[in-house]
C-alpha cells in the first residue's frame, strides 16, 4: 500500500513538476523576446507612446478603463518615454541572466503592463500570452538554474532538478486555457466548425499577409478546410497531451516538437511580430528531466570532467568570477578551489600574477589563454573560444587579463551588487494557496468571457447553463471582482482569429493637399500621385513598419477608430509638415478607406470607398 502510494505521488510529481534547467531556458526565452519587443517599440517612442504622437494622453483617458494604469503615463515627453524603456531594459538583461530573478519577473510583469496600457490600440495577441506568462511566473523558481542567483548560491543544501508547486500546476494550466480557449471561441463561428472556410480567410486578410500565406492561400479548397479543421482540433486536444499520466517524458516531447513546429508555419504563413517566436519559448518549459540528463551525460567528456579551476582566496572579485564562469559556460560540478590549499598552485599564482585552471593532463594554463581553454569547454561556448584564441586576439585578451589582475580592488567594484546568497526554491504553503486562489479567479474570468460572448451572439436565447451562467455573471459581488482582473490584467480573452478571422479588410488612402496646391499621396508613395489601387505587399510592409503598426492600423477600422482617426489625423499633418517646408506643407488631407471585405470562396471580390475623415492641417485651425 505504502509503496502504490509513493508511485502515485512519484507519479504526481513528474506530471505536474517542471525542471528547474527548463525553467532557466523558458526565463531566457522570455527575456530575449522582451528585449527584442522593446528594441522594435524603443523605434516608436515619440509616434506611439508620447502625447506627440497618436495617442497623447488625453485621448487615452477617454478610451481606457480607468483601472488600466500606466507608469508610462506619468509624462507624455518622448525623452522620459526613453528613460522608461531604457530601465525596462536593464530589467530584462536581470531577467536574461538571472539577477535577483523573482524581483527582475515581478519589475517586469508590471512594466509590461505598463507599456501596454499607455496604448492600447495596438494590442494583440503576443501582449496578452507575454503577461499571463509573466504573471505565474513571478510565483516560478525561474533563477534556480543557469543564473547569477544560482551560480552564488550559498546554501549547502542541493537544489532538486524538478519542482511541482501549485505555480507549476497554474502555468501549465494557463497554456492549455491560451490554445483551448481560443478554440472554445472558435467553435461559436460556423465558419471553424462545420464549414472550414477559417484558413481561406485568415490567408486573404492583407494585414497579416507572407509570401508564403500567399502561397498557402493558391491550394485547392479541400486543401485548406483540411488544414482548418485539423488546426482548430489540434488546439483542442493537443495541449491536453501534457497532462497524460503514461509514457510522460515521450508526450512531452511529442506535444513540444508539435507546437513548436505549429507556430514556425504560423510565423511563416503569417506576419505575427513576436508572437511565434513566444509560442515556442512556451513549450521549451516542458522540457522533460530525462532529456536534460541524457545531454548532459552525452557532452561529458574526460576534458570537462578533469577539469579544475584554482582562484586567489584573498580575491572576492575573483570568486565570484570562477562562479559565475562555471554556471554560464555550463561546466557544472567543476571543482573551484583556492590556490592557497595547494603549494605549487599558489607559487604559480603568484608568480604569473593568475587564476591557474588545471586540465585533465595535469597542464596549468594561466592569464587569457587558461581563459580561452575553458570556453573551449563549454557545450554552448566553444565557438567564441576560436575567435578568442586567434593571434590577432590574444595578445590583446592577454594584456585585458593583466589590467584586471592589477586593478582587483577596482574591478571589484563591478561585482559589488552581486552577493552569495542562500537560494530557497521551496513551494511553501501559503504561497500555494495563494496561487491557487489565483488560479480559480483566472479560470472563473475564462470562463466568464467565454459564457458572455456567446450569450452574445444568440439569435435566440435559451433557460439553459450559458443563460443561467451569465445572469450569476452579472450579479454585484463578480462586478466587484472585475477590478482585480483589470487591475492585474488577468481580464484574460484568447480570441486570435476567433471566433472568426477578420474578414473586413481594405487599405487606407490619404490624400495630401499642399499649400501650393498640388495633390499628394501621404501614406504610401510620400509625394507621389494618388493611386487608389490596392497596395503591393512591400508597400503594405513598409506602411507596417513593425507589429504595433501593423495592430494600430486594423484598429483603426474597428468601432475605436472613430475616437482615434482625428488625432492620427492631426500626427500625420505634424509629421509631413515638421519635414516640408513653405509651400511644401501640407494645407488639408483626407482620410478614405478602401473596404475590400473578404467575400466567400469563389465570390467576386468587390471594393468600396469610404471617406472617413477631412482634416485641415493649418495651425490656426485644429479639429481637436
Amino acid at each position: 500500500m505504502e509503496k502504490e502510494k509513493n508511485n502515485f505521488s512519484a507519479t504526481l510529481e513528474k506530471l505536474f513538476g517542471l525542471d528547474l534547467r527548463s525553467l532557466a531556458l523558458f526565463r531566457v526565452g522570455l527575456a530575449l523576446v522582451i528585449i527584442v519587443d522593446l528594441i522594435i517599440r524603443a523605434g516608436d517612442l515619440r509616434s506611439l507612446y508620447s502625447d506627440a504622437g497618436v495617442m497623447p494622453r488625453t485621448l487615452l483617458k477617454e478610451i481606457t478603463n480607468p483601472f488600466y494604469w500606466s507608469i508610462n503615463s506619468i509624462s507624455g515627453e518622448p525623452f522620459v518615454q526613453g528613460l522608461i524603456f531604457l530601465i525596462v531594459g536593464l530589467i530584462a538583461i536581470a531577467l536574461l541572466v538571472g539577477y535577483r530573478t523573482r524581483l527582475a519577473t515581478i519589475a517586469m510583469w508590471a512594466f509590461v503592463i505598463s507599456i501596454q496600457n499607455r496604448n492600447p490600440a495596438l494590442s494583440f495577441a503576443a501582449d496578452h500570452v507575454l503577461r499571463a506568462l509573466l504573471f505565474w511566473a513571478m510565483f516560478l523558481p525561474l533563477g534556480a538554474s543557469y543564473s547569477i542567483d544560482s551560480a552564488l548560491n550559498s546554501s549547502q543544501e542541493k537544489l532538486p532538478k524538478r519542482i511541482a508547486s501549485a505555480a507549476t500546476v497554474a502555468l501549465m494550466i494557463q497554456i492549455v486555457l491560451i490554445y483551448a480557449g481560443s478554440a472554445a471561441y472558435k467553435t461559436k463561428s460556423e465558419i471553424w466548425w462545420p464549414d472550414g472556410d477559417a484558413v481561406y480567410y485568415a490567408l486573404s486578410f492583407d494585414g497579416y499577409a507572407t509570401p508564403f500565406g500567399q502561397f498557402l492561400l493558391g491550394f485547392p479548397e479541400p486543401i485548406l478546410k483540411l488544414l482548418t479543421w485539423v488546426a482548430l482540433w489540434f488546439e483542442w486536444l493537443g495541449p491536453l497531451m501534457i497532462f497524460i499520466p503514461v509514457g510522460i517524458t515521450f508526450f512531452r516531447c511529442v506535444s513540444i516538437v508539435l507546437f513548436i513546429l505549429l507556430h514556425i508555419s504560423f510565423g511563416l504563413s503569417f506576419e505575427l511580430g513576436v508572437f511565434p517566436y513566444l509560442c515556442v519559448v512556451i513549450w521549451l518549459v516542458f522540457i522533460p528531466t530525462e532529456v536534460w540528463d541524457n545531454w548532459e551525460k552525452k557532452i561529458q567528456s574526460n576534458e570537462r570532467q578533469g577539469l579544475r579551476i584554482y582562484y586567489d582566496a584573498d580575491c572576492g572579485f575573483c570568486k565570484k568570477v570562477v562562479y559565475l564562469l562555471r554556471t554560464f559556460l555550463i561546466l557544472p560540478g567543476t571543482p573551484l578551489t583556492t590556490a592557497q590549499t595547494d603549494e605549487s598552485i599558489y607559487a604559480d599564482m603568484q608568480e604569473k600574477n593568475s587564476w591557474v585552471v588545471v586540465d585533465w593532463q595535469g597542464n596549468r594554463h594561466f592569464k587569457w589563454e587558461a581563459l580561452v581553454y575553458v570556453f573551449s569547454l563549454s557545450p554552448i561556448f566553444k565557438p567564441l573560444a576560436f575567435l578568442m584564441g586567434l593571434s590577432a586576439i590574444m595578445p590583446l585578451g592577454t594584456k585585458f587579463y593583466e589590467s584586471i589582475a592589477n586593478n582587483r580592488k577596482f574591478a571589484g567594484n563591478f561585482t559589488k551588487p552581486f552577493k552569495f546568497r542562500p537560494l530557497d526554491i521551496r513551494p511553501y504553503r501559503g504561497l500555494n494557496v495563494v496561487v491557487f486562489l489565483l488560479l480559480i479567479y483566472t479560470l472563473t474570468w475564462n470562463v466568464k468571457g467565454f459564457v458572455r460572448q456567446t450569450y452574445q451572439r444568440r439569435k435566440v436565447q435559451q433557460q439553459d447553463f450559458i443563460a443561467k451562467a451569465h445572469t450569476l455573471f452579472r450579479r454585484k459581488t463578480f462586478q466587484r471582482l472585475d477590478v482585480f482582473g483589470k487591475l492585474t490584467k488577468l481580464d484574460q480573452s484568447w480570441s486570435i482569429f476567433a471566433p472568426a478571422p477578420p474578414r473586413d479588410d481594405g487599405w487606407h488612402v490619404i490624400s495630401g493637399k499642399l499649400k501650393n496646391g498640388k495633390e499628394v499621396d501621404v501614406l504610401y508613395e510620400k509625394g507621389e500621385s494618388i493611386s487608389w489601387d490596392k497596395p503591393t505587399m512591400k508597400q503594405f510592409n513598409n506602411l507596417y513598419e513593425n507589429m504595433q503598426w501593423r495592430s494600430y492600423f486594423i484598429t483603426l477600422n474597428r468601432a475605436i477608430g472613430k475616437k482615434l482617426y482625428p488625432y492620427y489625423a492631426e500626427y500625420v499633418c505634424s509629421e509631413w509638415n515638421k519635414k516640408n517646408e513653405g509651400s511644401e506643407k501640407l494645407e488639408s488631407l483626407d482620410i478614405f478607406f478602401m473596404e475590400e471585405r473578404t467575400v466567400p470562396p469563389g465570390e467576386t471580390q468587390i471594393v468600396e470607398k469610404k471617406n472617413i475623415m477631412q482634416k485641415s492641417c493649418s495651425d490656426e485651425q485644429k479639429d481637436i
